[in-house]
Order: C-alpha cells, then sequence, then structure tokens
C-alpha cells in the first residue's frame, strides 16, 4: 500500500515517516501480516524540537490509521491469498443417469469417466422434491429446496384465476397502448422477468471477484445481471414465446391440419410445381387482436428430382430429399418503419413426391439479433455467433415434440439432436481454452431429451418398444453418452493441483411405461366433482370443474393440491387442521393404489409441502407432491387439468424415459478429482461447495454445505 502525506513543514521527520508507511503497509512479510493482524503496533518516536513534534504526532496518528488499513487489506489479501489461484470446472450433464454411466463405464464405453471415478469420487447425488429439471437446476443455483427459490414445476398456477404460467419467466407487453384503427401503438417497453428466487451462486462469486463463466444454465431467462460471461438455457423461449413451436407444411389431404402439441401443420397446394405459403413468426402486438405475424415464401419443386429451391426474403437455398438447411434468418415487420424482430429457422425437405412435406423448425432468437435478452454482456450472445457460427437459443433446443407427433421420424430427430450437441462442443472449444482463472460452468441438454424420447428403444417392456427400430437406432443414447465422456477427456489434461473439477447431473432416469392420471383418480374417489351440464371452453384447464364442491387437484407433473379457502378462487378447504387430515387421507389411499396389470405400487411416496420445503415459498406451490414409482408418471393431459377416461393408461408415446417421480429412485450423479467426504451429496450442497472452494461462506439461506466437508 502507498501513502502519500501532504505535510506542509520540511525535515528529516516528514521524510521518514512517508518511507516508513511504504515499508510498513507495502511490504512486510506474510508472517509479519498475520503477526500484525493479531498485536497492536507499537512506535517509537524519537527526541525532536517542539514546534515539529506537535506536527509529527498528527502525522504518526494518520499513519498508524493509514498502517492498520493497510494491513486489514493486507490480512484480507493474505486470507484470499490461499484461494487466489483456485479454479473450479462444472460439467453439468442434465440427464446423467448413474445406471446407465455405471454400466457404460463397465463395458469400456467411457474410460474418461472411469478414469475420474477411480482417480477421485463418484456418489449418487440426491436430487429435488420433485425431481423436474427446472426445479432440480434451481436448487443448484441457490443452494435452497423449492421454498426459497419457489419453483415448483414447469406450471405454475394463479390460484386466484386459475391461469396456467411457465415457472421460471415471465414475459409481458407494454401496459398501456395507444389504438389508432387496425394498429396498437405500445406506450412504454414490454419486460421479461425472471420468477426464480433467490441468489445466484456466480452472483455471489461476482460480489467478491471470482471470475466466473455459465453456459445454457437452466432456469436463467432472461439472464440476471453478472460480470461474467452467460448464456441462458432451458426456459428462454422461441421467438414466439414458447418453449418451441414448428411449422409443418404439406399437401396431403388427409393431414390434420392446424395446431398440433409443440407445432402447427400447414395445408399447402403445389401449383406448377411451386408451394407459395407464408412462414409463421410471432404474435404481432402492434395489430388489434394480435394475429401472427408472416412472412411469403416460395417452394419451387423439381419435377422430376427429389430437390427443391426455398425463397426466404432475400435468400436462396436448394434443398436434396432428407436434407436439413443451416440456420437461415428472417426479419418479421412488425410496423412499417418502427417495430421489427429477427429470428434464425432450420428447414428440413422431407419429401418432394408423391407428397410434399416440409419441416421448418421453431423460431429462435437470433443471438446476433436477439429480441429479447439472452446472454451478460447483451453483446456475447453475438459474439459467440461470429466464432462459432449461429446456434439455438431456444431452451429445449432438440424438438421432441416433432418425434412425438410422428413429423420427424428416429432418424431425422436424431439427426436434429445431433446437430444440437455439435453447437454446444463448438463453444465449449471456443471457450473452454480461454479459461485461466476462476470459475468455468458448461451445461449439456443432450443426455436428457435423448433420454426422454430413445428410452423406448432401450427396454423391450415399454408399450412403445419396437424391435426393428430398436436394432437401427437402441444404441443412440449410449452414442450420446460417449460424446459427453469425449469432452471430459478434453477436460481432464487441464486439472491441476489447483483446480477443482466437479461433473454432475441434477437427476437420473427411468423408464415411463404407464401414465397415472391424477384428476380422474381424484374425480373417480369424489374428491372433485364437475357440473352436470358442460359449459364453457372443454380445451380449458379444469373445465366443468364445480368448484363448490371441490376438496382437491392435480396441477403439474407431481402438484396436488387443496381448495384452500382464501387461497384459491372458490376454495372450501379450512386451512389448518381440516386441511392436514384431508392430506392425510389422500396420501394414504394414493400409497394403496395398484396397477391391476401386475399388481405393482403406482405411487410410492407422497411428500409434504409443509415436511419437504424451508423459506419464504413453501406455501404458495403445491400443498403435497406425488412421488411415482419407477415406470409411472403423470398422464400428458391431466397434468394440464383435464379428465382423460382412464386412471391408467398404457403411454405408447415416443416420450418414453423420465425422471418426473419418487426422488429417491431417480438420483443425479457426482463426480470428482477430489475426494467427496459427504456420504449422500445433495443438489442444494453444490452452490456452497462452489464457494467453499474459494474461500466465501455460504448464505444463511442455503441449506447444504461443502461436499468437501466431513458430517
Amino acid at each position: 500500500m502507498y501513502l502519500l502525506l501532504g505535510i506542509s513543514s520540511s525535515g528529516d521527520a516528514v521524510v521518514a515517516t512517508r518511507l516508513w508507511l511504504e515499508k510498513l503497509a507495502g511490504s512486510r512479510t506474510q508472517a509479519l501480516q498475520t503477526k500484525l493482524c493479531r498485536q497492536r503496533l507499537r512506535l517509537k518516536i524519537r527526541k525532536v524540537t517542539v514546534p515539529v513534534r506537535k506536527r509529527l504526532w498528527f502525522v504518526c496518528l494518520l499513519a498508524l490509521c493509514a498502517a492498520g488499513l493497510g494491513l486489514l487489506l493486507s490480512c484480507e489479501h493474505a486470507r484470499g491469498g490461499a484461494f487466489a489461484a483456485r479454479k473450479m470446472i462444472i460439467l453439468g450433464v442434465d440427464g446423467l443417469d448413474p445406471d446407465l454411466l455405471t454400466k457404460f463405464m463397465a463395458e469400456g464405453k467411457m474410460p474418461n469417466f472411469a478414469r475420474l471415478a477411480e482417480q477421485g469420487s463418484f456418489r449418487r447425488l440426491t436430487t429435488s422434491i420433485p425431481p423436474q429439471s427446472p426445479v432440480a437446476w434451481s436448487n443448484l443455483i441457490t443452494g435452497m429446496n423449492a421454498g426459497g427459490h419457489g419453483i415448483f414445476d414447469f406450471i405454475h398456477r394463479d390460484p386466484k384465476t386459475f391461469q396456467l404460467y411457465f415457472s421460471t419467466s415471465k414475459v409481458e407487453g407494454p401496459k398501456h397502448s395507444l389504438h389508432l384503427g387496425s394498429w396498437v401503438i405500445p406506450l412504454g417497453s414490454g419486460s421479461a422477468e425472471q420468477l426464480r428466487h433467490g441468489k445466484a451462486f456466480w452472483e455471489i462469486l461476482d460480489e467478491h471477484s471470482v471470475p466466473n463463466y455459465v453456459y445454457r444454465i437452466p432456469a436463467n431467462f432472461p439472464p440476471i445481471t453478472a460480470k461474467g460471461k452467460t448464456l441462458s438455457g432451458m426456459g428462454t423461449p422461441d421467438l414466439r414465446g414458447t418453449y418451441g413451436t414448428f411449422t409443418f407444411y404439406t399437401d396431403d389431404p388427409t393431414a390434420a391440419v392446424g395446431a398440433v402439441e409443440g407445432g402447427e401443420v400447414v395445408q399447402v397446394a403445389v401449383k406448377n410445381n411451386r408451394v407459395a405459403t407464408n412462414l409463421i413468426g410471432p404474435d404481432n402486438t402492434f395489430r388489434k387482436n394480435a394475429p401472427p405475424a408472416t412472412e411469403p415464401f416460395t417452394v419451387d419443386v423439381d419435377p422430376l428430382e427429389s430437390v427443391a429451391r426455398i425463397a426466404l426474403q432475400d435468400r436462396q437455398f436448394v434443398l436434396k430429399e432428407g436434407e436439413w438447411s443451416g440456420w437461415v434468418p428472417v426479419e418479421f415487420q412488425l410496423m412499417p418503419f418502427i417495430g421489427d424482430v429477427k429470428g434464425i429457422c432450420r428447414f428440413y425437405l422431407k419429401q418432394t413426391h408423391p407428397r410434399f412435406q416440409l419441416y421448418v423448425s421453431p423460431l429462435n432468437i437470433d443471438p446476433e439479433n436477439p429480441a429479447l435478452p439472452i446472454s451478460t454482456p447483451t453483446s456475447y450472445s453475438k459474439d459467440l455467433a461470429k466464432q462459432i457460427g449461429e446456434f439455438h437459443t431456444q431452451g429445449i433446443a432438440e424438438d421432441t415434440k416433432a418425434l412425438t407427433d410422428g413429423v420427424l421420424d428416429d432418424k431425422e430427430f436424431l439427426e436434429q439432436s445431433h446437430t444440437v450437441l455439435a453447437e454446444h462442443r463448438r463453444a465449449f472449444d471456443a471457450e473452454f481454452p480461454r479459461f485461466h482463472e476462476g470459475l468455468f460452468f458448461f451445461y449439456f441438454s443432450s443426455l436428457d431429451l435423448n433420454a426422454h424420447m430413445m428410452w423406448r428403444l432401450t427396454d423391450p417392456q415399454s408399450p412403445a418398444y419396437d424391435a426393428a427400430r430398436a436394432a437401427q437406432y437402441g444404441t443412440a443414447l449410449e452414442e450420446f453418452y460417449e460424446q459427453i465422456d469425449q469432452v471430459l477427456g478434453e477436460v481432464l489434461p487441464k486439472v491441476d493441483s489447483n483446480t477443482t473439477l466437479l461433473v454432475l447431473s441434477d437427476h437420473g432416469f427411468a423408464p415411463y411405461r404407464h401414465s397415472f392420471n391424477l384428476n380422474t383418480w381424484l374425480l373417480n374417489n369424489g374428491y372433485i366433482t364437475r357440473k352436470a351440464v358442460a359449459s364453457g371452453d372443454a380445451s380449458e384447464p379444469f373445465a366443468d370443474v364445480d368448484w363448490s364442491r371441490t376438496r382437491a387437484y392435480g396441477l403439474g407433473l407431481n402438484g396436488l393440491y387443496l381448495n384452500i379457502r382464501g387461497r384459491e378462487r372458490d376454495g372450501i378447504v379450512e386451512a389448518g387442521a381440516q386441511a392436514d387430515a384431508l392430506l392425510q387421507e389422500i396420501r394414504q389411499k394414493l400409497l394403496e393404489v395398484r396397477d391391476p396389470k401386475d399388481g405393482s405400487q403406482v405411487i410410492t411416496r407422497i411428500d409434504l409441502a409443509s415436511e419437504a420445503y424451508q423459506g419464504p415459498y413453501a406455501r404458495t406451490g403445491p400443498d403435497a407432491l406425488v412421488g411415482y414409482n419407477r415406470g409411472y408418471r403423470a398422464g400428458w393431459k391431466t397434468i394440464l387439468g383435464a379428465f382423460p377416461a382412464d386412471v391408467l393408461e398404457d403411454n405408447t408415446n415416443a416420450w418414453s424415459g423420465d425422471h418426473c417421480m419418487d426422488f429417491t429412485k431417480v438420483p443425479g450423479v457426482l463426480l470428482s478429482n477430489r475426494e467427496i467426504e459427504a456420504p449422500a451429496p445433495a443438489l442444494t450442497d453444490i452452490a456452497p461447495t462452489i464457494l467453499s472452494e474459494f474461500g466465501i461462506a455460504k448464505t444463511k439461506e442455503m441449506l447444504g454445505q461443502s461436499v468437501f466437508q466431513s458430517r
């Protein structure tokens, strides 16, 4: 520390004091700094003439204060010095399953994981309640459970209106507008709001000046303010404000036209070997009733060859049948001279003859011209795109719904999934070599999404199993695991004695063979009552429910709610003893449910929110969490408040693997190059572990502790 005191008097005393300060505050050894932090300073002042002595006492008093401050800072630096050289690398691999990992390591297919497990540590990692990705990653990010961060499911509800919304973020338009004919002029700007509560671990690192890089971690849209580079991941919408809406164009007269799950089918006509149609964009809120914006494009089909030329705005490109385009930029004009929005999409020419079939991916936010915030700094997505090319910005990039709807087949879906992983690996290869200090966190989605879709081809007991397809694509999931092993192989040589490596997943996986329709069960057992005469829109959640006689309902993948008086719009159950007794009654009955086909227990665990959650939001979510046995999960319709005819159904959907079950049956994994002392580490331990590695105390809200500390 250097301090220059401006003293008007001259003489050796002033010079000596200045030199003394420099020496005392700036050039003490580490041992002396530590010693002086524990002892009071002792000063010896030589005799001087009286006029100078008074001034010198003042100088020395200032010197003492300055030296003390310098030594405090030096002690603080000494404390941080032990951590200044620390580095931490975290590979966050969504859905990495401990059983599959163990199997593939034993078979020699994941040698880098096997080496890390042998030389370091390998543990099962306790996941969240419920084990859903946005909940699990929020646990990891904040060190709290859902009671602290407020994310309970993919889907939340407003108890007063029963409107459903995505749990992690909310995008809203301007609150006020001016109507001029068919135009709507916004007065002000819209907003994108992060709904996860609590401090993220990288926010705390920022406060302590620890450099950090966080790539596509879920539940971080819009990305919170950060000093480091971050890119938002799961929870980031497409340009239409959804989790991903594809478009499928066909001239097949038997095709079911209109909205399908996750997409839209558009009927077209091939006239003179040309298709003229529109690309469907975001809702145009500048127009009355906000119709979707569209941009015209044409497809010229070769009459003899299986090839076509696509023209969109100022671009033209040729595709063969079965070929994917690269990323194609598109600009939607919402209002002349005032409002336009840019996106990117990919085209896949599925068939030219005898029927025309063209798939267009969901419109992704253009990373070079983002319509919504997706990175910190805001320029980072643009910089990354310049390095590696355009890439998926949509949070769930793999188009699982196109496979579910039969728009893409297994081969085509896997091609698209490999493109996603290739993009992630290009980003990794661009950023990892730049990592030299602080924290490096990198997220991979491929194991999760491909396990969801490909599990049926590894499971002969699955109602969706197909032996012929299994022979072709039964090793597809294994091949994605092997690619993640390759990534780890790039990391291991860079891990030195000052580096802590964690490889972890938010949950494992299990077969999803049968659907349990919770709302149908509640209806059949008298907890839900429907009106005798149907009214309103039957497609709306909880259509025709008589809330004046309904005591409980299911919503989301694991949520069980009571119709509480004063909380729900038409609540009838009194909070307290009545609600507690009702929950215990439903809990007992659900645990007794058996599959009539083989007597299997369908539900193995019911966690009450009052027991599972801690924090200010513990009572704002479900009252209980339904934990399904392996092989079972909530049905697709019941999670949105519908009532299928049967309580139990076979799952013939391509989405055949899952983890939204009893959390004890789908743990994640945790591997490290260091010895993990925690016998049963949990996701809530990860944030405290990160902070501890840099000498930072965990916050009082965090539930866990460093996995490297004995317990």
